[in-house]
């Protein structure tokens, strides 16, 4: 085992590479199985490797990567000798610039963009407080497009190379019509156009999904051992919330809305939470409650408004800080809420049998120290599989830009990930790689 920034990672199996199919009809989804098994391979493969993991003819997987190679979207690298006698093989790789995707996270209290190239690397990137205007979604979406031509600009993305932007936003969402319904902690916002307001402002594809799936995504792309296998991500941000990989496949639920965890409750004396119950995990979750407790408990200064945004967010930041430092009564309020999390987590892995939990989000990074040995202990005592598998708690290593990372990684998958349906569906495919067509997260 491997123990990386306080969390434990185990050593875990290798990605499960889909299968293709020597029928005629199906070239341009074979075409994504092999970019597919290329991307999750964790070496250069051989074309007679591709042709293994795949299940593709010799003759196919030569036609396949020929077509690869000339669209810029693979590239050769070296060669590799060969066993016998033969001449050495020549390995491929994903051509980076080949294709590029924007990614917009958008909390509360921090809207983050990124650009991804095709192998999933962060190439640009800007960071910057939620406005206080977030009330008028106008205002918000404006700037939001603004800061998508910023970080193009900044990537030196020729334009017909990106294929599209993901935005990330609060639950829940109406994915069919592009729409934010009414996030909690956007209270302004009722059925927003989104999606296609922010197409028509950048002229791109635009691609909407929960903030939680689009981390998950983000950890199947680019996270590693951490993106395999099943595991849920756990959110930590201005609210909670689970993203779900299952057998390596993100989750969505029938309307894209799962992991609304936010009223599971873990203190029925707790806080009266908005939606008439008491206790709610993403209520006794909350940065103004914690601050409040804290103002309470004497470990803040009163007269912290609650009501502002980021200055609860600095006022939550400070707690997290005297906490890491061991002052009693912060590291308590801050301790005692690993405990309310790490009880959720318990609940969800059991009922899903998965393989670990990996944490993330805005707050992650304040919140780390404290899923400490003790309640990463408690969490694995309490997996009631444990004979049979481990359950391992990693923390997130793409960092506080994993939601901007997980909404340009769901343009990827939407592009270029094998989907099974073009099996089952609509005429046949091109013969060249798919051009993105975004509207909603693919199911």
């Amino acid at each position: 085992m491997e123990e990386t920034g306080g969390v434990v990672n185990a050593e875990q199996p290798p990605a499960v590479v889909r299968r293709g199919t020597n029928l005629d009809r199906v070239g341009g989804f074979n075409d994504t199985v092999v970019l597919d098994a290329i991307r999750r391979a964790d070496q250069r493969l051989s074309r007679v490797e591709i042709a293994a993991a795949t299940g593709l003819s010799g003759q196919a997987i030569s036609n396949i990567t020929r077509r690869l190679l000339d669209a810029g979207l693979v590239r050769e690298a070296g060669r590799q000798k060969s066993a016998g006698l033969g001449k050495p093989r020549t390995l491929l790789e994903l051509e980076p610039t080949g294709q590029y995707a924007v990614g917009v996270h958008l909390d509360p209290a921090v809207v983050t963009v990124v650009v991804l190239d095709l192998t999933g690397q962060v190439v640009a990137r800007r960071r910057s407080e939620t406005p206080a205007t977030t009330d008028d979604p106008d205002v918000l979406i404006a700037g939001i497009a603004a800061s998508v031509e910023e970080v193009i600009t900044a990537a030196g993305a020729p334009r017909d190379r990106v294929v599209g932007v993901g935005i990330a936003a609060p639950g829940p969402i109406d994915v069919d019509r592009g729409v934010v319904v009414d996030p909690p902690n956007l209270s302004a916002w009722h059925l927003v156009p989104l999606r296609d307001a922010l197409r028509e402002q950048t002229g791109l594809p635009v691609l909407l999904d929960k903030d939680v799936t689009a981390a998950a995504s983000a950890e199947k792309w680019a996270g590693g051992p951490n993106g395999r296998g099943s595991f849920v991500f756990f959110y930590l941000g201005t609210g909670v919330g689970a993203g779900l990989v299952i057998g390596d496949e993100v989750v969505r639920g029938s309307s894209s809305n799962v992991g609304e965890i936010g009223h599971v409750i873990v203190d029925p004396d707790g806080p009266l939470c908005y939606c008439g119950r008491r206790g709610c995990v993403g209520e006794t979750s909350q940065p103004r409650y914690l601050v409040q407790q804290a103002m309470q408990a004497g470990v803040l200064a009163q007269g912290i408004d609650l009501d502002d945004r980021h200055a609860v967010d600095a006022a939550f930041a400070e707690l997290c800080s005297q906490a890491a430092a061991g002052f009693g009564s912060a590291r308590d309020i801050v301790t005692a809420l690993a405990g309310r999390i790490a009880k959720v987590v318990e609940d969800i892995a059991n009922l899903l049998d998965l393989e670990r939990v990996v944490f993330g989000g805005p707050h992650w990074d304040q919140l780390a120290p404290f899923f400490d040995e003790f309640v990463r202990a408690a969490l694995v005592e309490r997996f009631l599989v444990r004979s049979v598998h481990p359950f391992v708690v990693a923390g997130t290593a793409l960092g506080a830009d994993v939601g901007a990372v997980g909404a340009a990684s769901l343009v990827l998958d939407h592009t270029f990930s094998p989907n099974p349906s073009v099996l089952l569906l609509g005429p046949a495919p091109a013969e060249n790689p798919p051009a993105v067509e975004l509207g909603s997260a693919e199911r």
